[in-house]
């Protein structure tokens, strides 16, 4: 992005920002390095503190129905305590960890539909003011791509993802919202169930697997919701028969016969607790759409990447009219 003039608290002919990360994508639990580069303006100015923010775009279920939000989930200091000069130009690296349960964003190089930006932030004279608004992508995890090729292998397609807002009773989810993947059934499942909601909960040791599958009614009984939660470790990738033991998953899961709403006490597998979820609604896909996919073209082969680019896009692009015109307002 070009340097972005900051007219805000700071003043018109206050100095402008431009940060720019390294790479292309960064993993869970990762480092996230770049440069925030500062350009003075009309005359020096005390840098007291330059901040980076990690947004995401979340959806919330309330008794108006669903809204959308933006919600800032992690905050930095990379830098600050100089004098910039007038014109003068000044580069900053910085490198930092994103939380273990940031959200996964692409996958096999396609975008899930899932936002996230990093938003700069400068400290100058006792204000502070919002710079540019970059996007960032994070693909997943080895552990969660070996989980998320075992289902394409197994027949799972990929209907849409999004951020919830909310907390999964009794797991150690620790940021305000969490992420969900709707997968559609193969045929060999399609009787039980009409869609698995699948969510990581990562942490530095490994990864809960939570699993939600929306289960079909009989000539007697009305359809419910399953929930069921497996743990597995970073080191089991190179180990573990994946593809035997998420059809397991699946197959306990499908299995399961009782469910209480919005919270169900659940068997899980022998090396998981058993788990009480306490969701905040139902998730609500994106425009996203996905077939079937395997090992070879990829679990979102079927995705039309133009769209998710198309509506990322917007998103970043709004939510910087909306900051201009509080800004504007808060001068008026």
């Amino acid at each position: 992005m070009v340097f972005k003039r900051l007219l805000g608290a700071i003043g018109v002919g206050g100095p402008s920002v431009d940060t720019v990360l390294d790479g292309e994508a960064v993993l869970p639990g990762g480092a996230l390095s770049g440069q925030v580069r500062l350009r003075g303006g009309g005359a020096a100015v005390e840098i007291e503190e330059i901040g980076l923010e990690l947004l995401a775009r979340v959806e919330a279920e309330g008794e108006e129905g669903e809204s959308v939000g933006t919600v800032a989930f992690e905050r930095y200091v990379v830098g600050g305590g100089f004098r910039l000069g007038a014109d003068e130009e000044r580069s900053v690296p910085f490198s930092v960890t994103v939380p273990w349960e940031t959200p996964v964003t692409e996958l096999y190089g396609q975008p899930l539909g899932v936002v996230l930006g990093v938003r700069t932030e400068l400290a100058v004279a006792d204000a502070r003011d919002r710079g540019d608004l970059d996007p960032l992508v994070v693909r997943p995890l080895p552990v969660q791509e070996a989980v998320l090729e075992a289902l394409g292998q197994l027949g799972f397609g990929f209907r849409s993802a999004d951020l919830e807002h909310g907390r999964i009773g009794g797991t150690g989810q620790r940021l305000p919202f969490y992420q969900e993947i709707e997968l559609t059934p193969p045929p060999r499942y399609a009787h039980a169930v009409t869609e698995i909601e699948l969510t990581f909960l990562t942490t530095a040791s490994g990864l809960e697997v939570v699993l939600e599958a929306d289960k079909r009614g009989g000539p007697l009984t009305p359809g419910h919701d399953a929930l069921t939660r497996f743990t597995v470790r970073h080191e089991d990738v190179p180990v573990l028969d994946w593809n035997s033991e998420v059809d397991g998953w699946i197959r306990r899961l499908t299995e399961h016969r009782e469910a209480y709403g919005a919270q169900a006490y659940v068997h899980s597998a022998p090396h998981a607790d058993h788990l009480a979820v306490h969701r905040s609604g139902p998730g609500v896909g994106t425009a996203v759409a996905a077939g079937a996919a395997g090992l070879g073209a990829g679990f979102v082969g079927g995705m039309v990447a133009a769209e998710v680019v198309d509506e990322i896009g917007d998103f970043f692009e709004e939510t910087e009219e909306e900051e201009d015109e509080a800004e504007g307002s808060e001068e008026d």
